[in-house]
């Protein structure tokens, strides 16, 4: 577990590589320390980049599509191979999580990247290593990982436009037009619902858990859990939170087969559903919309 000190000097040598200070994400990726033990020591992300010296970003500069792009065109170039989620996340310049975000899911990456590329001379070497058909390998946990979509990639039907917004699916619900696309999104939909599946917040906080609740067990019974948000619910293993403080993850997707037991991992969970048993998918339909459970 690393000190006070060592989160420092980490904090410093990503700065020192970067030329200016990491946001949290950039942190992660790079230091190989999760956000955790930073929180640890430190109230805010900010807090933390001042001690190590440095004087926080007023502001993220969020990366457009082409800027991701060439980032994974020059991780390709670098390891002569189209890398796993893993070998991004320790080689590349951005978090897997953000190209999986923005293009939706690790296996879409390869080919958003063959159509911005497709007709520039200076990528056709990275274009090459892109096209080779993947070697046969043995089933892994990484490999699961990698092939693990839960929207599947589909061919645009028309050209993405530079420097405009971009919405997730239509969504049927009277004060949410779009899916979510981000941790954000699953917070804000979270709030709206939490009354219909048996919540009632406490208090929500920036550090780990998120949120503290008290959900419905019973007629006139209720019990106090701790919910962490995450868009995917692998993303609570990749930020390095700790397997114990928490009872449920909220999330829009799930895409973590190996969840611990103990936690529940749901895409919202429906928790006033007292019949619920484990390892068992249901939908359901409150406001009109479809709700995937995983307990």
């Amino acid at each position: 577990m690393p000190n006070q000190q060592q989160i420092l000097k980490s904090i410093a040598a990503v700065a020192k590589r970067l030329g200016r200070a990491p946001s949290v994400a950039e942190f992660v990726a790079r230091g190989g320390i999760p956000k955790y033990f930073v929180f640890r020591y430190f109230p805010t992300w900010n807090e933390a980049v001042r001690a190590a010296g440095l004087r926080p970003s007023r502001f993220y500069a969020r990366p457009d599509d082409v800027e991701l792009l060439k980032g994974w065109g020059e991780t390709v170039r670098k390891l002569r191979t189209v890398p796993s989620r893993r070998a991004y996340r320790l080689r590349g310049t951005h978090s897997p999580h953000t190209l999986e975000t923005r293009f939706g899911c690790w296996a879409a990456v390869p080919q958003a990247f063959r159509n911005f590329a497709e007709g520039k001379p200076e990528w056709a070497d990275v274009l090459a290593l892109a096209l080779v058909p993947a070697r046969k390998k043995k089933e892994s946990r990484e490999s699961k990982e990698d092939s693990f979509c839960v929207t599947q990639p589909e061919r645009a039907q028309h050209r993405p436009l530079r420097e405009r917004r971009t919405y997730g699916e239509p969504l049927d619900f009277p004060t949410l037009r779009h899916e979510p696309v981000n941790e954000q999104g699953v917070v804000l939909l979270f709030g709206m619902l939490a009354k219909d599946l048996g919540y009632v917040v406490e208090s929500v906080q920036a550090g780990f858990p998120d949120c503290e609740a008290k959900r419905q067990i019973g007629p006139k019974r209720w019990q106090r859990v701790n919910i962490e948000f995450e868009f995917e619910s692998r993303n609570f293993r990749d930020h390095g939170h700790p397997l114990t403080g928490c009872d449920v993850i909220v999330c829009w997707h799930h895409n973590w087969p190996d969840c611990p037991a103990h936690i529940e991992s749901s895409s919202f969970p429906a928790a006033s559903n007292p019949r619920a048993t484990p390892s068992r998918i249901r939908k359901y339909r409150p406001s009109k919309i479809i709700f995937r459970v995983v307990d």
